[in-house]
């Protein structure tokens, strides 16, 4: 498991990409497309591919005529129950231009720390990418209540990749790398590569300036501690580069496993 450097990614066996639902919705439904060009080019050379997507409630809130994701619980249960199946929809139309069939897995917290659901759940996504289907897996918002959420994708996207033992984990955002502050100031520097194990309290990280998504920088920094701690790779980039990304190309933040 896990891959020495980021151009390795471009022949890796398994990798896990994950999507935030800022990246696919509301304005930016339209990079599916994209997505799906890149997941599909990457599928065609062989590479058993596992997407991690968020977006069900984002999805829902037009089709349920609101505009900003709301705070309890039982209406974002709602959002995600509608917004979850329209999602797989849009992903299957677009991947249906490749032939490729897209499988949905829905998982919650107290799935992934029972061990028989969570073997459960490997052997699921090793028969689908054994058939060549595209999982697509997203936090189960429908039933997952306030006490037992994985708090973001960030983390489930961590957790998946270390089940199914990926090479990598591809973290997308609107940002293309971690830099040593917030990358709107003046002077902000990229970060390429993170070595294993490295502190990072000098860096000044945000949370999710998305009104829509829950993660952001400190997510995706503690998401990809968790998938180098045990052996998987990762690198954080942004959702336009990641045809670069899992072509090997010097994208984004390379964070080095153990």
């Amino acid at each position: 498991m896990g891959l020495r450097d980021r151009s390795e990614l471009a022949t890796a066996k398994r990798v896990v990409v994950k999507v935030g639902s800022s990246s696919i919705s509301g304005a930016n439904e339209g990079k599916i497309e994209h997505l799906v060009d890149s997941l599909a080019a990457a599928h065609g050379r062989g590479v058993e591919v596992i997407l991690v997507s968020s977006g069900a409630i984002a999805t829902g809130l037009p089709l349920l005529k609101l505009t900003e994701k709301p705070d309890d619980l039982a209406t974002q249960q709602a959002l995600a129950s509608v917004g979850q199946s329209r999602l797989i929809s849009r992903y299957q139309h677009s991947l249906e231009r490749y032939n490729i069939v897209a499988g949905q897995v829905l998982l919650t917290s107290g799935d992934m720390e029972v061990e028989e659901t969570r073997l459960n759940a490997k052997s699921a996504m090793d028969k689908l990418v054994s058939l060549r289907v595209l999982p697509i897996v997203n936090e189960n918002d429908t039933v997952a209540t306030a006490e037992i959420r994985f708090g973001d994708n960030d983390r489930l996207a961590a957790l998946v990749a270390v089940l199914v033992e990926a090479d990598a984990l591809v973290l997308l955002s609107d940002v293309d790398a971690l830099y040593d502050m917030p990358p709107t100031k003046p002077g902000a520097k990229r970060i390429e590569t993170v070595p294993f194990g490295a502190d990072l309290s000098d860096v000044e990280v945000g949370g999710s300036s998305s009104s829509v998504g829950t993660g952001g920088a400190v997510t995706k920094v503690g998401a990809a501690r968790l998938a180098t701690e045990s052996g998987v790779s990762v690198l954080l980039t942004s959702t336009d580069n990641v045809s670069a990304a899992l072509e090997g190309q010097a994208v984004g933040t390379w964070f080095e496993s153990e």
